[in-house]
């Protein structure tokens, strides 16, 4: 296939970006869109020109660090992928195809299609984790009977990559569907009962002194999320701060 590719080119978050054109000849239906990238690249290089930056590591759908805004959608034309698992017989010969970084405030460019994600990090930080006494007294997992319903949707929750489509998905650039699912692993096990109160309070406060926006109620997270993370969380996590925020006025 032969392919005219508009990618947003920033040399770093103090300067003005553009969108700038490239033509790419014989590209394979069964090469990744970021093998793609990388014959690019080379071809960039062999030029003498900067290569285009952009995020990636595992390669297996597993990190969530190749996101990319890709034709006006997180990750692209496919479903339940990441931009390392999409293919390019998803695109047509002679298609222009439009490469940009995922644009919100709480995530700033730091070059060319890599943005800065660390507001995820900090998020869970604040709350993110279950305290446990590591001292060789623990009890087994196994010994806590838990519901199968609970678990299940628990490490339905769990599978969230932080990869940040539902921010760059969203028209407020909301991190709810992030935020909810880290909650929701936590709130459905006995372990991460605990502290839940704590958790939801401080994880919510993170994500709104981060800058994200609130939901938005347009379902566009859920259906852009590469792994599938229901609104359910959202709803949940919405219970759990209710319930939190009655306990700590009291």
């Amino acid at each position: 296939m032969n392919l005219k590719l508009k990618i947003w080119r920033q040399k770093d978050a103090t300067r003005k970006g553009k969108m700038v054109d490239y033509n790419i000849a014989d590209v394979s239906p069964d090469m990744s869109f970021l093998e793609m990238l990388d014959v690019l690249n080379n071809q960039l290089i062999e030029k003498g020109e900067d290569p285009v930056a952009f995020d990636h590591d595992c390669r297996e759908g597993i990190c969530g660090m190749c996101s990319l805004h890709i034709n006006g959608e997180a990750h692209g034309p496919d479903r339940g992928v990441t931009t390392c698992q999409l293919h390019m017989r998803k695109f047509k010969d002679g298609d222009t195809i439009y490469i940009e970084p995922f644009r919100a405030k709480a995530f700033p460019v730091i070059k060319d299609l890599v943005v800065d994600r660390s507001s995820f990090d900090r998020i869970q930080h604040a709350g993110g984790f279950v305290s446990v006494n590591t001292s060789g007294n623990t009890q087994d997992a196994n010994a806590i009977p838990i519901n199968k319903d609970n678990a299940d949707k628990a490490f339905d929750a769990a599978t969230c990559i932080g990869c940040g489509a539902c921010v760059a998905s969203c028209k407020n650039s909301s991190a709810m569907l992030f935020v909810s699912a880290k909650v929701s692993q936590y709130a459905l096990l006995p372990q991460g009962q605990v502290e839940g109160k704590r958790r939801v309070l401080n994880m919510v406060k993170q994500m709104d002194e981060e800058g994200f926006g609130n939901c938005s109620n347009t379902g566009a997270c859920e259906v852009e999320c590469p792994k599938g993370i229901s609104l359910e969380n959202i709803a949940r996590m919405n219970r759990e701060y209710l319930a939190a925020s009655v306990t700590e006025e009291k």
